[in-house]
């Protein structure tokens, strides 16, 4: 058994990066490949990496990572180019987002006792049930922008279709970042012995996501003056990753959001620094080994001896995922008159289903007793490993009756 976390990470990479290469070998995603890694690797399968690894030693990794994700996320809402996305978009990503939450979390709330075990009694329900539908309802708002845009660039797609899913996906992710930091902060405040009135638990989230906006923001303008004597990609990088980590760092001294807060470093760089190509340019050079060594990661926390109850919660929300998706796209297409094609397809284009997700769950975890956080995290990386297989080939089928595939 490895004990030492440098060890631990050295295998991780350099198995995803394998991983990674066998899994588009079978035309499958990179991000499966990582994940299978992760699994050989964890405590439950091979034992070759240790709980108090996987658990502790190595968060920092999906702690960077995370920082990395959503400051990449508020890097592509580009306030000058969303604006002529139209209603169209926006009523889709809004409803979309709320259909998958509402459905998969009024699902969850009735089936999680018998999928816990747990007596399904009235404290059961507001202190353990509720909240975790609350924040798995929110994780399954987030769509996958990576598994998407490499589909569409590999059939050449283009097209009305194309251009409403984009516009899409590059809100949705943002949208689900707030919407899981107020689940997040609810689920928190139901589950507090102390007990808190229903005016606290609406003024939490509300505190939470101001106090991280306002960090990201002031943030956000120190990162854009150290850009302007930057004039090279390596030290971008430092100052880039150096703002990240304190950003991050500060919002959980102060009980904000980090996820929120380095998104908002992205958005605000994106819209008030016209030189802001070299701090993301940058970092993309870095991205590849960071997320390979995150999903590893997040794939060795897979716990075979929940596999069972997982399995099941794994379906569950998967299904009302991808209903609450197809509803809500489609009353948003009808709402704003989209294409008959929109209308019909552009729910199951939403499928694929990565990064955030696993960043969420496990961001998530804290805010849970340990068997409890054990099933969420198995079950919601069950989903993901599930979409990254059905996903692929979901999305080519719509990209083709919507007759915009060029190959």
């Amino acid at each position: 058994m490895v004990e030492n976390p440098l060890l631990a990470a050295g295998i991780l990479m350099l198995l995803a990066f394998w991983g990674g290469r066998a899994a588009n070998a079978v035309k499958l995603p990179r991000v499966s490949g990582y994940l299978l890694s992760g699994i050989i690797l964890s405590p439950s399968l091979t034992g070759i990496l240790s709980h108090h690894l996987v658990d502790q030693d190595l968060q920092v990794i999906t702690e960077i990572a995370l920082a990395i994700i959503a400051y990449s996320i508020g890097g592509s809402l580009d306030y000058r180019r969303l604006r002529h996305l139209g209603k169209i978009i926006l009523w889709i990503t809004i409803l979309q987002a709320a259909g998958a939450f509402l459905v998969t979390a009024t699902v969850l709330v009735p089936v999680l006792p018998a999928i816990t075990g747990l007596p399904a009694g009235k404290e059961q329900v507001f202190q353990a049930f509720l909240p975790m539908a609350l924040v798995m309802g929110a994780i399954s708002a987030a769509t996958a922008p990576g598994a998407v845009l490499a589909i569409i660039s590999e059939l050449r797609a283009s097209g009305p279709f194309t251009t409403t899913l984009l516009g899409v996906i590059a809100l949705d992710d943002a949208l689900t970042i707030i919407l899981f930091a107020v689940a997040g902060t609810v689920a928190h405040g139901l589950i507090s012995p102390d007990g808190m009135e229903i005016a606290h638990l609406i003024r939490m989230p509300a505190m939470e996501i101001g106090l991280s906006l306002a960090l990201g923001i002031l943030c956000g303008f120190a990162l854009k003056h150290m850009g302007r004597i930057t004039h090279r990609g390596e030290s971008a990088i430092m100052v880039v990753l150096g703002t990240l980590f304190l950003a991050a760092g500060a919002a959980v001294a102060l009980h904000a959001s980090p996820l929120l807060t380095s998104m908002t470093i992205g958005f605000f760089l994106v819209n008030m620094d016209r030189g802001h190509h070299v701090l993301f340019e940058s970092i993309e050079k870095i991205e590849e080994p960071v997320f390979g060594l995150f999903f590893a990661l997040a794939g060795a926390h897979l716990d075979l001896s929940v596999i069972k109850t997982a399995g099941v919660l794994a379906v569950i929300i998967l299904f009302s995922r991808i209903v609450g998706k197809q509803v809500g796209a489609l009353a948003g297409a009808k709402i704003s008159g989209a294409s008959r094609e929109v209308r019909r397809y552009l729910g199951f284009a939403l499928f694929p289903q990565a990064g955030v997700t696993i960043g969420l769950v496990l961001a998530a975890r804290d805010i849970f007793p340990p068997h409890l956080a054990e099933i969420m995290i198995n079950g919601v990386v069950g989903t993901v490993i599930i979409n990254e297989i059905v996903s692929p080939p979901l999305l080519k089928y719509c990209l083709h009756k919507a007759k915009e595939v060029k190959i």
